[in-house]
């Protein structure tokens, strides 16, 4: 299968695919079936399939054919589809529309707000059959006379496409570390390897990753590439390798692969080196020693290097050359957050709107985890889309909130909303409804199409709304997959410090959201953080490991993160909140 069509199927991993993919295979196959006009009434079947899929609680790999047939919304014929797709990543009618399909109108539906329709459109009627295709139509004004197609949308596919193309062999990290992780579990166990370790943008936890490095010793490099071309998920580019190196692909995975082979006795040398980042290791330590330039010797460990270079042991989310060398030469490297530190989920979802599962379900949950309190915050009225809670639906929340904090005590939860924050600034709500609330997340989910201006102000009133506790992901972006609106960081920042705003991370690993480089620029203000998995599933709450990794990438400890204080502590800072109202 051609790679460009690959980087818009679920990922191949080395095991089994999860619901999640499943459910994305089953909507691929429906948007292909809509692209090529097939009955609309066939169509809705893959969707309505995905849809309960994506409710499962059980993983389907787990299932029994019969299982699987015995779920309420799975026919025979999709349930052969789904057989297939946990034996060979495909089904047979998948296997059909993507033979009809050029690989670059595959990625077309990849395009966001441009559905199946529309790109039948651009495809049929405008001859574009590549990403460059649309783009040099889009540049020579045709789009735009084209069937449904206006000037102002040839402008935004124009924007949407230049962003995919720059993207379309990047992958988020939250895809590809498990599959990454087996890799090197697997390269690990191979008879020739002595070491092996992931590096580069993977071992320091980038949010988005365009190249896949490891690490591999061994006293045989010849011996060990037989070996490693012997491993059916990776496939050789042999122009692109070298002695040292072998470069090529990851089946299901859109970032190149780079292997750094070595001899057991520079492992750490060229782990290090590889580690990166370049600025960190050409970062001046003293009068022209850089951490490259000492590593013309052998070391027994990354400690043992940093200590001879008078610093103390730099993680490798930090080494992204900004403040960590300073801080490693005078024993300044903050306390970084950790799980254990972790002590309450904010920003969860239940089937009061868009959950999976229900309240008592996220609560028991989360309770089963060890946490001391759970945070509710379900979408709004507004968004109707979402099956946002009106006015009843929050008194019957609250009620059942307050039933359940009787029954499951000392754990509690609290009661929250996530606000939309509307074209004008303002939230969603009566000040009568908002008051009841123990906190409210704004966040932006409508009118994402803003200049730098109109999505400042709009978040800028949001935060100096006294009912306003934290701000939901600023920017609204989609890693790899949607640039978020532009916003001014210093002045929602700023406007955070002054009104006690807290910022969230949003730990979804589509979003990663305020992104890391602006959590040090908070912590010299005193804005307080968030880690919030926006979970809509029990299971969601497995992000906050992501929103961790990029939280410890911009410097912060657990003083400076909201969701680390203990139950009394955090009732306290939501009375007090509320008190200033």
């Amino acid at each position: 299968m051609p790679w460009a069509i690959r980087s818009f199927m679920p990922s191949i991993k080395i095991v089994d695919l999860n619901n999640s993919e499943i459910k994305n295979s089953l909507k691929l196959a429906a948007q292909l079936m809509e692209l090529h006009g097939e009955n609309p009434f066939k169509t809705r079947s893959y969707v309505s399939a995905a849809d309960v899929v994506g409710g499962l609680d059980a993983e389907l790999s787990t299932l029994s054919t019969d299982e699987i047939l015995a779920i309420d919304g799975i026919g025979k014929g999709m349930a052969t589809n789904i057989s297939g797709l946990l034996e060979r990543g495909s089904f047979d009618n998948l296997d059909k529309y993507m033979e009809m399909t050029p690989a670059g109108v595959v990625e077309m539906l990849g395009i966001s707000g441009f559905g199946p329709k529309k790109v039948a459109v651009l495809w049929q009627e405008g001859g574009a059959e590549t990403l460059e295709q649309l783009m040099e139509l889009c540049l020579q004004g045709k789009v735009a006379s084209l069937k449904g197609f206006a000037e102002k949308s040839q402008e935004t596919l124009k924007a949407a496409v230049a962003f995919l193309i720059s993207n379309q062999y990047k992958e988020k990290y939250g895809n590809i570390d498990q599959a990454i992780a087996n890799l090197v579990s697997a390269i690990d166990g191979l008879k020739e390897v002595q070491s092996c370790s992931e590096s580069g943008q993977m071992r320091r936890r980038m949010e988005v990753i365009d190249l896949v490095e490891i690490v591999v010793a061994a006293e045989d490099l010849d011996a060990l590439r037989t070996s490693l071309n012997a491993l059916q998920v990776l496939s050789e580019e042999e122009k692109k390798s070298g002695p040292t190196t072998w470069y090529g692909r990851h089946v299901g995975i859109k970032a190149p692969l780079k292997l750094h082979l070595t001899s057991p006795d520079k492992f750490v040398q060229r782990l290090v080196e590889t580690t990166g980042s370049v600025r960190h290791i050409n970062m001046p330590i003293a009068d022209q020693v850089t951490i490259k330039s000492s590593l013309i010797r052998p070391f027994e460990s990354e400690e043992e290097l940093y200590q001879s270079l008078g610093m103390k042991y730099i993680v490798p989310e930090l080494r992204e050359g900004l403040k960590e060398i300073e801080w490693a030469k005078n024993d300044q490297i903050p306390a970084l957050i950790e799980m254990s530190d972790l002590k309450g989920i904010l920003h969860n979802h239940s089937t009061y709107s868009d959950g999976k599962h229900t309240l008592r379900q996220m609560a028991e949950h989360c309770q089963q985890l060890g946490y001391e309190y759970l945070g509710i915050s379900d979408h709004s009225q507004t968004a109707v889309y979402a099956g946002g809670l009106q006015d009843a639906d929050v008194a019957r929340q609250q009620e059942e909130i307050k039933q359940l904090n009787e029954e499951l005590a000392p754990f509690k939860i609290f009661s929250g909303i996530e606000s939309d924050i509307l074209a004008d600034g303002s939230l969603d709500y009566s000040e009568e409804i908002l008051s009841s609330f123990d906190f409210i997340v704004a966040s932006v989910h409508s009118g994402l199409n803003m200049d730098i201006k109109k999505a400042t102000d709009r978040l800028l009133k949001a935060i100096y709304n006294p009912h306003t506790t934290i701000l939901g992901h600023m920017t609204g972006r989609l890693l790899v997959q949607r640039e978020g609106y532009p916003v001014d960081h210093k002045a929602i920042i700023e406007a955070c410090a002054e009104t006690g705003v807290v910022i969230e991370i949003n730990a979804s690993p589509y979003r990663l959201d305020m992104d890391w480089r602006w959590i040090d620029y908070a912590l010299e203000k005193g804005v307080k953080l968030s880690i919030n998995p926006d979970a809509h599933r029990m299971d969601g709450y497995q992000d906050m490991y992501y929103g961790l990794q990029v939280a410890r990438k911009g410097g912060l400890t657990a003083k400076d993160n909201l969701n680390s204080m203990s139950l009394p502590e955090i009732t306290a800072f939501f009375e007090q909140k509320k008190k200033k109202k």
